[in-house]
């Protein structure tokens, strides 16, 4: 997670600029996709805490150079924030004390102006060398064993206390929300009165989960999972073979970097269904499949290079993971039909062992082998692109 979380955000910055990283990380939809790219649980809450550490890990070789700081973190982690911003502020010559007032501002108003049930264990602040910044804070509600996530961005930030928040994601709270940083409360503030019943709720963008973890169909917007899929069966013999030339790129892999540049140069509306992303690399629970490792690999082989020749000045390869992209959403128009969801499922689980397959259980297994499967008549046109997955390799 560390290695791809670190190539996505470069590939991000290069193309579109630091502070676009910081619109992305602020972004709760986009922010959910992310981490389901990633290999993370789509659904847990742990995503917010694997997807932080994991950028904390990956961009400490490069932040000097890409200029995006990660301070802060989970529990013990959270405390060293002050002095991590203040050694920034010394070597970068910005303002580390306003930065450390600004963090412990925003740690303030969601453990103390928000009374919504959840304690924060978690603060994570994100930098950048010109002194732009989001946070993204997590809070536990022990009793009922749930999470919200708050994100925080500088950018078009006037106060800190009238609607201060980017956005919030999590479930509502059974009791009533106190929230002393919502524009009603306003003359509440200033008679320091609370405001009863006007919780972060009413702050949008709001995500909601559902309650069961597994992916269902209901979860993906079938359409651009669709498009994805037929845009990486078009793609893959004409850009990637040419361009990419990396060996043992095949169609799962283009499969999975659809996803991926999607993460990469899709606009905010592309990630109400979160889920939709967790069919490139799985998730580490097993839902919807194991993490097919050797994907995973590809993936993160195919952005390394492109990330590298484009720091040389050269952007063919980013270009070409952008017109992937493109094509993904230009076909998405015109796959309306074709294989299901739940079979897609099935059929990825059946070679999930021959990818590599791995959840925080163990290794998986396959219920069929790859070369059975590819012998079975294919049902449509799109099952047989699809039964060419192990056979579409790049030589």
């Amino acid at each position: 997670m560390s290695r791809l979380g670190r190539i996505i955000v470069e590939a991000v910055a290069h193309t579109y600029g630091r502070d676009e990283v910081l619109r992305r990380l602020s972004h709760p939809f986009w922010f959910q996709s992310f981490g389901a790219v990633m290999g993370m649980d789509w659904h847990s809450s742990g995503i917010t805490t694997s997807v932080m550490g994991a950028l904390k890990r990956g961009l400490e070789p490069v932040r000097w150079e890409l200029g995006i700081h990660v301070c802060g973190g989970r529990g013990r982690h959270s405390r060293k924030t002050p002095d991590e911003l203040k050694a920034l502020g010394d070597r970068l010559g910005i303002d580390g004390a306003q930065l450390t007032r600004h963090s412990r501002l925003v740690a303030k108003v969601d453990s103390a102006a928000v009374h919504d049930g959840f304690q924060i264990y978690l603060h994570s602040f994100v930098v950048t060398d010109d002194g732009n910044w989001t946070v993204v804070q997590q809070g536990m509600s022990p009793e009922r064993k749930l999470a919200r996530r708050y994100h925080w961005l500088s950018e078009g930030l006037d106060s800190f206390v009238d609607d201060p928040h980017a956005a919030i994601a999590g479930m509502p709270h059974e009791t009533n929300i106190i929230n002393l940083a919502d524009h009603r409360a306003k003359q509440s503030r200033d008679a320091q009165v609370e405001l009863v019943n006007a919780g972060p709720d009413a702050v949008l963008p709001h995500l909601h989960m559902p309650l069961h973890h597994d992916v269902r169909s209901g979860n993906v917007v079938m359409s651009r999972l669709r498009g994805a899929l037929t845009a990486a069966a078009n793609r893959c013999p004409v850009d990637f073979t040419e361009l990419l030339l990396t060996r043992g790129v095949g169609q799962r892999t283009v499969e999975a970097l659809a996803l991926v540049a999607e993460v990469i140069h899709g606009a905010p509306n592309r990630f109400t269904d979160p889920a939709r992303f967790s069919y490139a690399h799985g998730g580490k629970d097993g839902h919807p499949f194991p993490v097919p490792l050797k994907v995973y690999d590809k993936t993160i082989s195919v952005l390394r290079g492109a990330v590298d020749a484009a720091k040389l000045g050269n952007d063919d390869k980013l270009a070409a993971i952008k017109r992937l992209d493109r094509e993904a959403r230009r076909m998405e128009r015109v796959a309306q039909t074709g294989i299901s969801f739940d079979e897609l499922i099935r059929r990825e689980r059946k070679r999930s062992a021959d990818y590599g397959g791995r959840t925080v259980f163990g290794w998986a297994k396959n219920s069929m082998s790859a070369s059975a499967e590819r012998k079975a008549p294919a049902k449509n046109q799109e099952s047989a692109q699809l039964s060419l997955w192990s056979d579409a390799v790049v030589r």
